[in-house]
């Protein structure tokens, strides 16, 4: 016999929800007991669903209910009588999902080629007349993607190369060639590490911020706003955003350049006791200068990149915030992937350059 009340906001209170869920799956294989649901004072379908499943999904044979109590556990038989049409799946579903992530993939080069396209349109018109250009844009755009990242960009920099001068000082030290670690560091550093470093920060912390705006400004219909009052998106978005980030890309290159080189250096005279002096001395002799060039045409392209990506995936957003968050992930993610792949193709055209 069961008494009281049966409702979840008691269920859930001092523990109460364990206990009975214990006891009633203890009796769940007691087919001849007797069920007496006349005391309870009132039960929800909470209630009356935990009741049903120490039934066993079914009424048993020996049961007692209040009148009032009939209409919610026949509501609660009736539902479990419905079958759910089972899903088949195709055996040339695989087939059906590759098509579909070409077809995705295809619509997105497409986006993207169409949104080169009018960023080239845009600024033959902003060559053509200057002076009425996004000054302004360009220059806000610079400050929050380049100067506000100097301070992450230097404390990662550093630390990295404490880490690469302290990993190659070790190997270095079993052979006796303490003196090409300026070698290994300032190549890696300069032509490789600085450049890539400073674009994946800049994709995760800049790339998200300008997705994220203009997926904002999509979801507070600011962009149809600026189209009804005859406002390029192209003009006053897009092409602010890349000129700044192509501008603050190769300086943000250089400035994590040497904040790594001087993370190198601190650890290298702590681990092989080479002199700040003679680092600096043997730098220049050990990177070309076109590995400087090098780093710094990444510094550019790979601004431009993420640029574009982040203005690509910002545009496609939908008016809700699910797709907000899903399309700032996606812009943050392409964007560094977009990046890796273009310094791969970097080593490949640059291969026996600056050697």
């Amino acid at each position: 016999m069961a008494s009281g009340v049966w409702q979840v906001s008691v269920l859930t209170g001092c523990g109460l929800l364990k206990g009975i869920n214990r006891t009633l799956a203890s009796l769940k294989k007691q087919s001849e007991l007797e069920w007496d649901l006349t005391e309870v004072d009132s039960i929800d379908h909470i209630g009356a669903q935990m009741f049903w499943n120490a039934w066993g999904k079914k009424r048993p044979a020996r049961l007692r209910l209040d009148p009032r109590q009939e209409d919610l556990f026949k509501r609660i038989e009736d539902a479990s009588r419905i079958n759910l049409p089972r899903t088949r799946v195709s055996a040339l579903n695989w087939i059906i999902v590759l098509g579909q992530g070409l077809l995705t993939f295809f619509e997105h080069l497409h986006g993207f080629v169409a949104l080169i396209g009018r960023l080239v349109q845009d600024l033959g018109r902003f060559i053509r007349r200057p002076a009425t250009g996004p000054w302004r844009e360009i220059s806000a755009n610079i400050y929050h993607s380049g100067f506000q990242a100097l301070g992450i960009t230097a404390l990662v920099g550093f630390l990295i190369g404490v880490v690469l001068s302290y990993l190659s000082a070790q190997q270095l030290r079993m052979f006796g060639g303490d003196i090409y670690l300026v070698n290994i560091l300032g190549m890696s550093v300069i032509r490789e590490l600085g450049p890539l470093l400073a674009a994946i920060l800049v994709a995760g912390r800049s790339g998200s911020s300008i997705t994220a705006q203009l997926g904002v400004m999509r979801v507070t219909e600011e962009l149809d706003a600026m189209l009804v009052m005859g406002i390029s998106h192209g003009y006053r978005l897009i092409m602010p955003k890349v000129i700044a980030l192509a501008i603050s890309m190769p300086l943000l290159v250089v400035w994590t350049d040497a904040m790594a080189l001087i993370g190198g250096m601190a650890s290298a005279k702590l681990e092989l006791g080479l002199s700040f002096r003679y680092f600096l001395q043997k730098l220049p002799d050990a990177v070309p200068l076109v590995n400087y060039t090098i780093g710094l045409l990444k510094g550019v392209t790979f601004g431009v990149l993420i640029a574009l990506v982040s203005c690509h995936f910002g545009l496609r957003i939908k008016p809700n915030t699910e797709s907000l968050g899903r399309g700032t992930t996606t812009s943050v993610v392409t964007a560094i992937t977009v990046v890796i792949l273009a310094d791969a193709v970097f080593a490949i055209i640059f291969n026996g350059v600056g050697f």
